[in-house]
C-alpha cells in the first residue's frame, strides 16, 4: 500500500498551533464572560439573549423560527428549546405563520422588549470591556474581516449547517 502526500495529515505549524490555541481560549473565555454577565443581570445565557436582539431587530418583532435558526446558526433542535424557555419567562410566544399553516414565527413581546432594553446597557458594556477595549481600530477592522472570511467559508452551497438539521 502507498501513501502520498494528499493521504497525510496537514498538522499545524508551531505559529499555528499557537495562534488556534488562543484563539480557543479567547472564544471559550468571552463566551464564558458574556454568559455570566447574562445570568446575573438578566437570569438568561447568551444565547436566549442573541435570539431577542435578532426579534427586536426584526420587522413587527417577528421572525419564522427556520429563519431565527439560520441567523442564530443553531439547530432548529435547539432553538424551538430555546424559545419554549423564553416563552415560560413571558418574552416569546410563538404564532402560526400566516402564509404558510406548516411554519411558525417568533414574536418578542413586550415584556421581551422591556427586558432586553434593561439588559442591553450593561452587556453592551461587558463586550466592549472583554473585547473592544482590548484591540486597537485596525484590529477590530481586521477581526472583522476575519471573522468574516471564516464564516463564509464554512457556509458553502450543500453545506450540513445546524439550521437544516
Amino acid at each position: 500500500m502507498t501513501s502520498n502526500s494528499a493521504d497525510r495529515p496537514r498538522w499545524l505549524s508551531d505559529g499555528e498551533q499557537r495562534t488556534w490555541q488562543a484563539y480557543l481560549q479567547a472564544t471559550m473565555l468571552l463566551e464564558d464572560h458574556l454568559d455570566r454577565q447574562l445570568q446575573r443581570d438578566a437570569g438568561m445565557p447568551h444565547i436566549y439573549y442573541a435570539l431577542l436582539v435578532q426579534l427586536s431587530q426584526a420587522p413587527r418583532r417577528r421572525l419564522r423560527m427556520t429563519v431565527l435558526a439560520q441567523n442564530a446558526k443553531i439547530t432548529r433542535s435547539r432553538l424551538s428549546h430555546a424559545v419554549a424557555a423564553l416563552e415560560k419567562k413571558g418574552w416569546v410566544r410563538r404564532e402560526d405563520c400566516p402564509s404558510d399553516k406548516r411554519g411558525q414565527n417568533a414574536v418578542l413581546t413586550d415584556a421581551g422588549y422591556e427586558m432586553l432594553r434593561q439588559t442591553a446597557p450593561g452587556h453592551v458594556e461587558a463586550v466592549r470591556s472583554a473585547l473592544f477595549d482590548r484591540l486597537t481600530p485596525e484590529q477590530v477592522a481586521q477581526l472583522g474581516e476575519i471573522c468574516a472570511a471564516v464564516a463564509e467559508g464554512l457556509q458553502p452551497e450543500g453545506a450540513d449547517l445546524p439550521w437544516l438539521r
